[in-house]
């Protein structure tokens, strides 16, 4: 048996969650979020405990694996209703900068062009400064897709590191051309 998947899943005090048919509905103070599970397991709440419960159906390796899967999503789904989640990148270079313009990232990272980014609706990025770009929301899916978008509009270049990174992100430099002898 799965042991991440037989764990119960802990409903916080501001979060409801709601089971209808195959569909999952967890709302709270960040937002409302819906998933639809496999066939494969079974999903129960527990008004008394505050609980949501997964079961697998079979004893399949398939079942056991999206028995898992299931609870880790709506573990992810009731954090991210109640606390939201957040992924904060820094820009990295001379010159480099990052700006917002209504629904849209501005990112000037040594191209001859700007570049523009789309922001989600359901998404909130601000600019603290010019080199620090902050993005949250309540799903954690798309606020990490949207930073490694973002990202890799220009990865940390190996030599000296310029580009845009994650916050704490360690990047391994390169020694450049070693002198001639």
């Amino acid at each position: 048996m799965s042991r991440l998947g037989k764990k119960p899943v802990a409903i916080p005090g501001g979060a409801t969650v709601s089971v209808d048919g195959r569909t999952i509905s967890v709302e709270g103070p960040k937002g409302k979020l819906e998933y639809v599970h496999r066939p494969e397991v079974s999903v129960s709440v527990d008004s008394e405990s505050n609980q949501v419960t997964v079961a697998r159906e079979s004893e399949a390796r398939e079942a056991g694996a999206f028995h898992g899967l299931t609870r880790a999503l709506i573990q992810n789904m009731v954090v991210g209703v109640t606390e939201g989640y957040e992924k904060r990148l820094e820009v990295v270079g001379v010159g480099y900068l990052a700006a917002i313009s209504g629904d849209t990232l501005q990112l000037r990272v040594g191209y001859a062009n700007e570049l523009h980014k789309k922001i989600p609706a359901e998404l909130d990025v601000t600019c603290p400064d010019q080199t620090h770009v902050v993005v949250k929301g309540c799903d954690k899916q798309k606020v990490s897709q949207f930073a490694a978008e973002v990202r890799s509009l220009r990865k940390p270049e190996p030599y000296k590191g310029k580009g845009v990174r994650y916050q704490g992100e360690q990047v391994k430099l390169k020694p450049g051309k070693a002198a001639g002898k």
